[in-house]
């Protein structure tokens, strides 16, 4: 009967840990679907309000999940002011005030941009895969596509302001939802994916929309116009010296 009951607690042990790598990979995949080994893309960041519209151009590189770029070339008020991402560490760039900026951990809830995104959101958007624990809670089938919906909730002693995140991944690895739940387990903001469309050779999020639930007029929408993958980048791309003074 003990041995019995040893091999059921086994078992038992054995489904949960498979469960959660499982849905652990399905969140590391999803994150690399989108970054590849490296990436080239130009897109529009629009903000959206009830009085009044934004919208900025922006080039954006990426390396991996720890290195990225990301500057602004319209409108020409904007122009050259730039955000490098090295592992948890941000800079600011502007060239009206010829400075670079390290952003300070009381700096990271600022709103990035002026957008409906945190600075935290942007420069900790991989802490997910290995800071949480993740359950796969549902799974449909829609469109001719399988959605699995997975639930990640932060380790205790992890560094993070959300009580849970709730991803929606479709099958061929398209984020399609984001939700982010407080420690009070209420719904605040999420990010949505609006648009699927072909490029770069695989399926992406071409227009992603993110806002708050306690003010839905009120949103930030990334539209991606071209994307490359696992393209050769220059050695110095993400540097300060480079944020600075663009190479050509």
């Amino acid at each position: 009967m003990r041995s019995l009951l040893l091999i059921l607690l086994l078992l038992l042990t054995s489904t949960a840990h498979a469960e959660e790598t499982s849905a652990k990979q399905l969140v590391k995949d999803a994150m690399d679907h989108w970054r590849g080994l490296t990436s080239y893309s130009e897109i529009t960041m629009t903000i959206h309000r009830p009085d009044w519209e934004r919208k900025m151009t922006m080039h954006a590189w990426s390396e991996g999940d720890k290195l990225s770029l990301v500057r602004i070339v319209e409108p020409k008020k904007d122009a050259g002011n730039g955000t490098l991402l090295n592992d948890n560490n941000m800079w600011t760039y502007s060239p009206k005030i010829n400075r670079i900026i390290k952003e300070t951990s009381s700096m990271m809830s600022k709103n990035w941009m002026g957008s409906d995104f945190s600075n935290k959101d942007i420069a900790k958007s991989t802490d997910i895969i290995n800071q949480y624990d993740h359950e796969l809670t549902a799974q449909e089938e829609s469109g001719g596509h399988v959605f699995y919906t997975i639930t990640s909730v932060p380790h205790e002693e992890a560094a993070v302001v959300w009580g849970k995140e709730v991803l929606t991944i479709r099958d061929d690895y398209v984020l399609m939802e984001q939700q982010f739940w407080d420690q009070d387990n209420v719904l605040v903001k999420s990010m949505k994916t609006l648009l699927v469309e072909e490029m770069g050779g695989r399926a992406v999020a071409r227009i992603m929309r993110m806002g708050k639930l306690a003010t839905p007029d009120e949103w930030t929408e990334i539209t991606t116009h071209s994307i490359e993958f696992d393209l050769e980048l220059p050695a110095n791309i993400f540097t300060l010296s480079n944020l600075r003074n663009p190479r050509r």
